[in-house]
């Protein structure tokens, strides 16, 4: 039924008095007031709710009422009614029951929200009216959404242990309606239905119950409602591995098949792999011991027994057993027989006694044996004297009252026109010397044959010649001969690393200039009468080859000496440098030699020398002193014992002498601690343009298989840039332990900013992984700084390669003389050549001294190849002039006398 206009207000009187008279009961579900006497059936039923809604930016929210029947449908938000013309209504007929329907919808803007902010939320309610009564709606909410941008807790970078947990928290930024959070692992959703390894807690925080190597990723923590989506920082989380050792493998076949030796063993930390920066693996990766294989002791007859008495079938017979020693471990048995026979009679059993004229037969044939015997005496002694008046002495005994004074030229007496001088002129007379330079296995002899004439072609045609006259001027003739035979078809083709000269019974010396290569040759070590030409030479690693086994590393320059093969009567001395730190529990030392045939051999294991030895050397802190009876081919090496053995690396630095491009390379040099190693160095940095920018050091390294590394550090990254990609460069430990490898070293290329940069300020770091190390400090003008290139030149030694005769030897030759006469025969007192090895810190070689015919002389040259050129004199006469001998006054002299 249609309402009069007029009736309007009276009805909403009726309607607000009714409002009134529930209002202190409002609920926020729906609740009914019906009207007396009116069923309840008939009362407002709500089909449609206002539900709660948030704002999203400037976005009004629209709330919705339906109910049936109703008559009437308003809204009421926060205890004030809307305006009737902000609702939107639409009424209907349910079809089911015919009740009237209506529908009410109102808009709710940010505005009329903020108004309420902050002092109550903001509700809106629907009320419907019908003939029955009211009825009223559930409170609906309406909130503005937002999402603040900064997280109140984002997750932290990580690196843990494999099968560590891993928690990651998250607490999101403040929001309306508050935030979901989700997970990505490098962008990608993490679901932990799928994953069970991984959960998320309430607060938000992420779990990894235990870390795999694919949970290194970059996590980040996504927060969203219906306003925005935010994102943490993310954090990278590293899943690392700690190296483990493999188990060990097997011991190494023993390195000597006879006698003491070692064996080794390896791990690799690879059980596992160190992996994303885990650490390495502590402790050695390989192991040595000692060990000792029986070697195999060949049988040796022993002596034959004594003859058995003669039987009757006229033989007798004696024996030997294979005793002296058994074979054992593998030795062959003797060869021969053990048993022999002989006719014991001569047939004296089938024939009887001889008669007298077989005894007078026997008798004169004896006699003439031994008158041909003393034949040959006679002339052995007659050729014998002839040769002494040649080689007589020379010289006053007067000059030995000189003390040590220069040994001056006399002419010879006029009775004896025959006797050489300390100079003689041997320019007419050769001696050659026919055969092969080496001992040949045929044993067959050398020939001597003596002429006169002109000098004969050095070792021409097969032969070996001996002159008495100066050596040619042109080395390179000299060494062109010596290319020409097999045994020297490894010689160097110049000449910067070889020496050679003619020398006689006087003897001299040979340096290669620069290397502290040198022979000493003392007088009489070459026989009387005889003159040769000796050579002296330096070979590069990569141009012989030297077998090493085992533990085994070359410690000193190859060096050759020669013709090998030729006569002398007293040990030379060959003198060169190692990089060894000899320690007799980190080393056993060995000096090797090449044989004819090529193969080398060790001839000497250093500190079990015998005196009666072919060879023996003097081992001090950098050189080592080889006495020898035969020329040839020698080099010192090392097989280390323990991790502690240890070579001395020289390390260098150079640079270019002028820089004309942007980019500035530092050379390292990583080089054995010898002359040799660092003449050749500098030789090739004079051919590259380089120079010295810091003062050489020595770097211990040790036999500990472990690599060297180089670095640059605090370079001024204003200046300079470093165009190295990697923290630092290695050698291989191989490399640098075998010793056959010439300049080694790593270069750093810095490049600058503006051409016009000329200061450089930088560190350079040298260091053995576990071991030693250096530092450099860089601080000069790459343009005009050189206060390092004279170091260099200030260790050359310089000199004249070949010195022949009395001016080879700081001590004067008559005076040598009277020293070995006074100190050579045994004195009660002791001050006698014993001494004098005491007083020259020499007394561990007593044994080797006491077996030559002169020890005094040993001592003299050991003295001589130690203290050339720059020797104190004056020292050694102090030595000698405190042993007390009753003239000992005559070697007392000053050494600017000498």
């Amino acid at each position: 039924m249609a309402v009069r206009p007029g009736l309007w207000p009276a009805i909403l009187g009726i309607v607000l008095a009714a409002w009134l008279r529930g209002s202190g009961a409002q609920q926020s579900a729906t609740v009914a007031s019906p009207a007396p006497g009116a069923s309840p059936d008939l009362l407002p039923h709500f089909l449609v709710e206002p539900e709660d809604v948030y704002i999203v930016k400037n976005k009004p929210v629209l709330l919705v009422c339906k109910a049936v029947p109703a008559t009437q449908i308003f809204f009421k938000c926060n205890g004030e009614w809307v305006r009737q013309v902000d609702h939107v209504t639409e009424r209907s007929t349910d079809g089911s029951s015919g009740l009237p329907t209506m529908e009410v919808r109102i808009n709710v803007s940010r505005q009329q929200v903020e108004k309420v902010f902050g002092l109550e939320e903001y509700w809106c309610q629907c009320v419907a009216w019908s003939s029955s009564g009211t009825t009223k709606s559930q409170k609906a909410y309406i909130r503005i959404a937002y999402l603040r941008k900064n997280f109140e807790q984002e997750p932290l970078a990580k690196e843990v242990s494999l099968e560590q947990g891993i928690v990651l928290p998250c607490r999101p930024p403040e929001g309306i309606p508050p935030a979901e959070v989700e997970w990505l692992r490098n962008e990608d959703l993490v679901d932990p239905s799928l994953d069970p390894n991984v959960y998320i807690t309430r607060e938000h925080s992420l779990v990894v119950r235990q870390a795999r190597l694919a949970d290194t990723a970059n996590y980040t923590c996504v927060a969203k409602n219906i306003v925005a989506r935010r994102r943490s920082a993310s954090a990278a989380v590293v899943v690392y591995v700690n190296g483990g050792w493999s188990t060990w493998t097997e011991w190494s076949v023993c390195s000597a098949s006879c006698g003491r030796g070692w064996q080794k063993r390896s791990r690799s930390c690879t059980n596992p792999a160190p992996l994303n920066g885990g650490a390495f693996c502590e402790g050695q990766n390989v192991q040595k011991t000692a060990c000792a294989t029986l070697c195999p002791v060949d049988g040796s007859w022993s002596s034959w027994s004594k003859w058995s008495a003669c039987g009757l079938d006229c033989t007798h017979w004696r024996s030997r057993e294979c005793s002296d020693p058994a074979p054992r471990n593998g030795g062959e048995e003797c060869r021969g027989a053990d048993l022999d026979t002989r006719n014991c009679t001569s047939d004296l059993c089938l024939h009887t006694a001889s008669g007298p004229e077989d005894v007078a037969l026997y008798i004169g044939l004896v006699a003439v044996a031994v008158c041909l015997i003393l034949l040959l005496l006679v002339l052995i002694l007659i050729y014998c004297r002839k040769k002494e008046g040649l080689d007589s002495d020379v010289a006053d005994s007067s000059i030995l009252t000189s003390g040590f004074q220069p040994v001056s030229i006399k002419p010879n007496k006029a009775d004896n026109p025959h006797l050489l001088t300390i100079q003689p002129d041997l320019s007419t007379t050769t001696t050659t010397y026919q055969g092969s330079l080496c001992p040949r296995q045929d044993g067959s002899s050398p020939k001597f044959q003596l002429s006169n004439g002109h000098l004969l072609s050095p070792l021409g045609g097969g032969r070996h010649t001996l002159h008495h006259s100066s050596p040619t001027s042109e080395a390179e003739e000299f060494v062109s001969r010596l290319s020409t035979q097999n045994y020297f078809r490894t010689l160097p083709r110049g000449t910067s690393n070889m020496a050679y000269g003619t020398f006689n019974f006087l003897g001299g010396r040979l340096m290669i200039p620069n290397t502290g290569i040198s022979l000493l040759i003392p007088p009489d070590a070459i026989p009387r009468g005889k003159i040769y030409e000796i050579y002296l030479t330096l070979h590069k690693p990569e141009d012989v080859r030297l077998p090493l086994a085992g533990c085994q590393t070359l410690l000193s320059p190859i060096v050759s000496c020669g013709p090998p093969g030729v006569l002398l009567t007293r040990p030379v001395i060959l003198a060169m440098d190692h990089c060894g730190e000899p320690r007799p529990d980190s080393w056993s030392l060995y000096l090797k030699k090449q044989s004819c045939e090529g193969s080398w051999e060790d001839v000497l294991h250093l500190g079990e020398e015998s005196p009666c030895h072919l060879y023996y050397c003097q081992l001090e802190a950098g050189a080592c002193y080889v006495f020898t009876e035969q020329l040839g081919r020698f080099a010192l090496v090392g097989e280390a014992l323990s991790v502690a053995a240890t070579k001395r690396l020289k390390l260098l630095l150079f640079a270019p002498v002028a820089c004309t491009s942007l980019e500035y390379s530092i050379r390292v040099y990583c080089l054995h601690d010898t002359h040799d190693a660092l003449k050749e160095v500098v030789q090739l940095e004079k051919q590259l343009g380089g120079q010295l920018i810091q003062e050489p050091r020595v770097l211990h390294f040790k036999d500990s298989y472990h690599n060297l590394r180089l670095s640059i550090h605090d370079v001024p990254s204003s200046l300079w840039k470093s165009k190295l990609l990697v923290s630092y460069q290695e050698i291989p430990f191989y490399h640098i332990w075998n010793g056959t490898q010439q300049y080694l070293h790593c270069t750093f290329t810095l490049e600058r900013v503006n051409p016009s940069t000329s200061d450089l300020a930088c560190k350079v770091w040298v260091w053995q992984v576990e071991g030693d190390g250096q530092s450099f400090s860089i601080n000069c003008n790459i343009t005009k700084d050189t206060r390092f290139a004279e170091l260099l030149a200030l260790e050359s030694e310089g000199g004249v390669p070949a010195l022949v005769g009395p001016s080879a030897f700081k001590i004067p030759f008559l005076i040598r003389q009277k020293i070995i006469t006074s100190l050579d025969p045994p004195c009660s007192r002791g001050a006698d050549w014993r001494t004098l090895a005491q007083k020259l810190h020499l007394d561990s070689h007593l044994s080797f001294f006491a077996s030559k015919p002169s020890p005094t002389a040993m001592i003299l040259n050991l003295w001589e190849a130690r203290h050339f050129p720059n020797g104190n004199l004056g020292q050694l006469a102090a030595a000698v002039a405190g042993l007390g001998q009753p003239d000992a006054g005559l070697f007392t002299v000053s050494e600017a006398e000498c």
